[in-house]
């Protein structure tokens, strides 16, 4: 529930949303694999942590904040009932039409897409979170609530069957961070 009056600060809270947005989709967007479904997603989170907004002076950070409810409610998703609905992405339309491809060359894109796809929800997330987010080990163990060792393990894992798959055929020999 929101302490204080309705309204209050709904200004500081359009700002964060504003400036926040972008970057908390692209989370959703690697952990989700649709950006419909990232939408819904962050839209929902966002709800969450406006009910909460009223005590962000007390946050640390109102971008990790989210980003942790983003991450809560992507582990939950599939217990919720709009997770049935399952839109189609038109990603690969606009590709196909020409758009200009923002993230690099739209095959290894795509490629990289359906490998991470391909993972475990938890290992999905710990590669998101490590290698697109840039936590730490300590970091990404405390967003998902587990040890730093289960961090490391599901990352090793996790970039084990990249690997495997092919999506990672560059970086084989490197180890994880």
């Amino acid at each position: 529930m929101r302490t204080g009056p309705p309204g209050a600060d709904d200004q500081g809270f359009t700002d964060f949303t504003t400036t926040s947005y972008a970057s908390l989709l692209r989370t959703a967007r690697l952990l989700t694999g649709d950006r419909h479904t990232a939408e819904d997603l962050v839209q929902a989170a966002l709800v969450k942590v406006y009910l909460r907004w009223g005590r962000s002076a007390s946050w640390a950070s109102p971008q990790a904040y989210a980003r942790k409810v983003v991450v809560n409610l992507y582990a939950t998703w599939r217990r919720r009932r709009w997770h049935t609905e399952t839109p189609h992405s038109g990603d690969e339309a606009a590709a196909a039409a020409g758009a200009p491809d923002m993230a690099g060359g739209a095959e290894a894109r795509l490629e990289l897409a359906r490998a991470l796809g391909s993972l475990p929800r938890a290992q999905r997330a710990v590669v998101v979170l490590r290698f697109y987010e840039d936590l730490s080990v300590e970091e990404t163990a405390a967003l998902l609530g587990c040890s730093p060792g289960t961090v490391k393990s599901r990352t090793k894992r996790a970039l084990e069957r990249l690997r495997a798959s092919g999506a990672l055929a560059g970086y084989a020999g490197r180890g994880t961070r």
